[in-house]
């Protein structure tokens, strides 16, 4: 009688023919030869972030780990049966080392230190206030990241407004404007701008050229949030009879200690970007810079002497914990390895799967168009991450710097704006979005599921996108 284990290859070979036609012997991933059925594992964990807090709440919050890794082993598994295990080692490799290892260090030093500073005082979370805060908030995340700002003023704005009875709008306009649209005009400001900069693109060109964009959407939102929150104000009720932190602790900072090693952490990040060293060492064909190698255990270092200098009563006032980090390192470790594939068919151009988005923003003539770039590169940002997806677009206008900050400005602009505005319209579309949600969450704000989130986005962004398609990509 026939094993079930020697049954077993042959009910997966027409599953594995499927999913990559003549590609057995290939010797590296080519992604014009992939089939649109490789990204069904990463359509899967989308689909699990979007449906499992909805449908199993207990559930997702015991085993969203259990599930990341789930849709990495299913596509894990089939790909290295296809393409064999050195192809799939590589594949690994280079999504670990030269994508989600340095993403998680930078996040985990820019959460651990901005936790560690604690804003004392209970400021009062009225309209103005609230404004101002998301103001200085989209200031601050050019400067020193959306992630940083975001983990830095989160805290004392929901404390602000833990009066109120309804702060969910003011969260959700915190991602829009702080984790999102004000890390646009400098390359500290979003990783995809970052990766511009090493590409070649220079440091001021975004603030030069991105400015009127960023003034016109984050103006908008300001006035938008101010109206919304004005309203909620002056409702009947909408103060609480008793403040659960009441004003008794006049306004000042603790744990200042933390903004010194902030500092450090943008230091190293320029470093990595402005110094150019010939030592390179070769992991399994992907190479890591000396340069990107010192920036990461540089902090990793702060990281430690944040946890090591900050005060136990720091930590305890802010209620720091890792449960976002940890959400965050075990979801995006599924996503980061899920979408190999599709990017490799992203990158593959008109000859990919995907030849038809690649074909969009492209005119008749040739020439790119600037407005299908902002929303191709906007709407895919939404959901991949916007670091290569930016990439995949500055290669596919060229991929000369030079060229694109000058005659091709206009696509640059738009590549860049589409990259880091629309990774505010779904969650997963920048790594500050779950963090603060998880942040809210964690204080008693119950926060818009996942297509209760982009319900908001829909209404209030993607109007105000078109606007600046007309205003600047036309």
């Amino acid at each position: 009688m026939t094993s079930l284990f020697s049954r077993a290859p042959r009910a997966v070979l027409p599953i594995l023919g499927l999913l990559a036609p003549a590609l057995a012997r290939a010797a590296d991933l080519d992604g014009s030869q992939l089939s649109v059925m490789w990204g069904v594992p990463f359509a899967g964990i989308l689909l699990s972030i979007a449906l499992f807090p909805l449908l199993a709440p207990m559930f997702w919050h015991h085993h969203f780990g259990k599930i990341s890794a789930a849709w990495a082993l299913a596509f894990l598994l089939p790909f290295a049966i296809v393409f064999g295990p050195g192809v799939a080692g590589a594949g690994i490799v280079h999504a670990l080392l030269a994508e989600y290892i340095p993403f998680i260090i930078l996040l985990t030093a820019l959460f651990t230190v901005a936790g560690g500073i604690y804003i004392r005082g209970n400021l009062r979370g009225s309209p103005g206030l609230n404004t101002a805060i998301l103001a200085i908030g989209a200031v601050l995340a050019s400067f020193m990241g959306t992630t940083g700002a975001s983990m830095l003023l989160i805290r004392p704005l929901i404390r602000a407004n833990d009066n109120r009875k309804h702060v969910v709008h003011v969260v959700v306009f915190f991602i829009f404007i702080v984790s999102n649209a004000g890390g646009s005009l400098t390359p500290l400001g979003d990783p995809p701008l970052f990766l511009g900069f090493l590409k070649g693109v220079d440091f001021s060109w975004t603030f030069i050229h991105i400015l009127p964009d960023t003034a016109l959407l984050v103006g908008a939102l300001l006035a938008i949030f101010y109206a919304m929150d004005w309203w909620y104000f002056h409702r009947r009720e909408e103060i609480r009879p008793v403040d659960p932190t009441p004003a008794d602790e006049k306004f000042g900072f603790d744990g200042r200690i933390n903004f010194v090693l902030l500092g450090c952490v943008v230091g190293l990040v320029l470093m990595s970007g402005l110094w150019k060293s010939d030592v390179v060492f070769d992991i399994a064909g992907t190479h890591v810079g000396l340069p990107g190698l010192l920036r990461d255990i540089g902090l990793l270092v702060v990281t430690v002497v944040s946890l090591q200098v900050t005060p136990g009563s720091v930590h305890a006032d802010n209620q720091f914990n890792w449960a976002p980090m940890q959400e965050v390192a075990k979801l995006f470790a599924g996503i980061f390895l899920t979408i190999i594939p599709v990017i490799a068919m992203l990158k593959a151009g008109v000859e990919g799967p995907f030849g038809a988005i690649v074909k969009a923003v492209t005119n008749p003539d040739g020439s790119p168009n600037p407005a299908a770039y902002f929303w191709a590169t906007g709407i895919l940002s939404s959901f991949l991450d916007n670091a290569p997806t930016y990439l995949v677009f500055f290669n596919t206008a060229g991929g000369d710097p030079q060229v694109l900050m000058t005659t091709l400005a206009p696509t640059l602009a738009a590549i860049s704006a589409g990259a880091v505005f629309m990774g505010a319209n779904s969650y997963i579309g920048n790594a500050p979005n779950l963090m603060v949600k998880a942040i809210a969450e964690d204080r008693g704000v119950k926060m818009p599921s996942f297509f209760g989130y982009m319900l908001w986005s829909g209404a209030i962004l993607l109007p105000l996108f078109a606007v600046m398609t007309w205003v600047f990509f036309l």
